[in-house]
């Protein structure tokens, strides 16, 4: 089975919650499988890491309803125990809609809601707050309440008597603890690496959930349903795609290099795995080191992450940008996402709004701006490794920076490039973004490989050398950008 962790808001405790029930089982000797609610990349990276296996996002909106079912059935029945940590509060989701809420997956996958309150400023209006919660849809499946930020013995009794006539049962009440506060920056939670101490936070975690959590009530709910996995998400996924090109006889798949570090690090593990499921082999590379490009790469992958915070570092990076700047005249498809796209560009200005040169396959640079959040619909306009004309795509924007003209050495010829998509949103204007380049896909979108599993296929046939309308010799316009389309 499992359960959902749900909450009224953004910052009522559902990491720490998950993080305590999941420390605590591990402790107990019992595996356990996390996912996630929505696009996040952080808090499934602390999931993951306690758990020692990928925790994976279920998110309706950029997967689909299909993979979603599939892919916690599959993963959910490997281990003993399976949690759902949820998206900001219990019905938020697209625009003022419930679509892609916590709400949303508990009702698609029948899960009970284990409801992460933040107590610390409450008192017996707590009541009023949950039950108006309960009401709201009355068909969701509820087993009980935790309390966070409770400040005393006398607190938690006087909580625990409000909730009485809800007929909810308080099933933990962790204390107001400022040493366990998560460390966080501006697009969410720290990563593992970047936790001193990491594992003996693990140890608090464990110890604060066998403490102030009602573990033998909880785990008959969070207990999995153990069995023979359900079918590849995978297999779900492509049922009704065409099947990969043909791989050369005898011989292993084309090599994707993919830019893992800490300022890389915004990656769904599904990425590797859907450029593997279509017979590419994948390696790690990292910027950061100042790599160069692992022997017999045929495409990259550059994912979000942080750049910006290392802008200092990767200019000095040398053999990572020239050999960036190598691949891309070689014609080899380059996707980037986000901080991907940043490394591409010419400046980069962090923080403190210096400039740092960057590879400079794209002219421009990226300076600090207005906070661009949510999903968007993606129409495409331009023609990239992994996208074609007249397609339409979900993906999710979130970042700080945008792109600015920045004058060129006029050495560039050829036509102007093509946005890479028309992009829409609720409360959005609707605007061209992206860049479309033969061998290149740079874009502020985030996607979700399993909502639209052409893009990886058609990514390993482009690095196969094998592309699907044009022949190679056509394939990859010179380089000029018309920032007036773009902006």
């Amino acid at each position: 089975m499992g359960l959902i962790i749900a909450a009224p808001q953004s910052g009522s405790g559902k990491t720490l919650l998950s993080l305590c029930l999941t420390a605590a089982l591990q402790q107990q000797g019992l595996s356990i499988q996390t996912f996630k609610v929505g696009p996040d990349y952080l808090d499934p990276q602390l999931l993951g890491t306690l758990s020692g296996r990928p925790c994976r996002n279920l998110d309706p909106l950029l997967c689909g309803e299909p993979w979603l079912r599939a892919a916690f059935h599959h993963w959910g029945r490997a281990t003993d125990a399976c949690l759902v940590e949820g998206v900001m509060g219990l019905y938020d989701g697209l625009g003022p809609s419930q679509e892609g809420s916590t709400a949303h997956v508990a009702r698609l996958l029948n899960l009970p809601l284990l409801f992460v309150v933040d107590a610390a400023r409450q008192g017996p209006s707590i009541r009023a707050l949950v039950a108006g919660f309960q009401g709201q849809a009355p068909g969701l499946r509820w087993c009980g309440v935790v309390l966070n930020g409770v400040g005393s013995s006398r607190h938690r009794h006087l909580l625990t008597a409000a909730l009485e006539p809800t007929g909810l049962p308080v099933l933990g009440s962790l204390p107001r603890c400022g040493t366990m506060v998560l460390p966080s920056r501006h697009l969410g939670l720290l990563p593992p690496a970047e936790i001193h101490h990491f594992q003996a936070r693990c140890d608090q975690l464990a110890a604060m959930g066998e403490r102030h959590l009602d573990l033998n009530r909880l785990l008959p709910h969070l207990q999995a349903s153990r069995g023979a996995p359900g079918p590849s998400p995978f297999l779900v996924a492509t049922s009704a795609t065409a099947p990969p090109p043909a791989r050369p006889s005898g011989g292993p798949g084309p090599l994707v290099a993919i830019a893992q570090d800490q300022a890389f690090c915004f990656l769904y593990p599904e990425q590797r795995e859907w450029l593997e499921h279509w017979g590419a082999q994948t390696q790690a590379w990292s910027p950061l080191a100042d790599q160069p490009l692992p022997g017999g790469t045929a495409a990259l992958v550059l994912p979000g992450g942080y750049p910006e915070l290392h802008g200092a570092i990767l200019a000095q990076a040398s053999r990572s940008l020239r050999a960036l700047r190598a691949a891309h005249g070689r014609g080899l498809p380059i996707y980037a996402e986000c901080g991907g796209m940043l490394l591409l560009l010419r400046t980069l200005h962090d923080p403190d709004h210096r400039p740092w040169p960057m590879a400079g396959i794209l002219p421009g640079a990226a300076r600090h701006g207005p906070l661009q959040l949510g999903y968007r619909r993606a129409l495409t306009c331009g023609t990239s490794p992994v996208a074609r004309p007249h397609e339409q795509t979900v993906g999710h924007e979130f970042h700080h920076w945008q792109l600015a003209p920045e004058p060129t050495d006029g050495t560039q010829d050829g036509n102007p490039l093509v946005p890479l998509w028309q992009l829409s949103g609720w409360g959005v204007p609707t605007r061209s973004e992206g860049i479309a380049h033969g061998s290149l896909h740079a874009s502020w979108l985030h996607l979700h490989w399993s909502g639209q599993p052409q893009m990886p296929q058609r990514l390993v046939a482009a690095a196969r050398g094998v592309e699907e309308s044009l022949p190679m010799g056509q394939w990859r316009p010179p380089l000029r950008t018309d920032w007036r389309r773009l902006a």
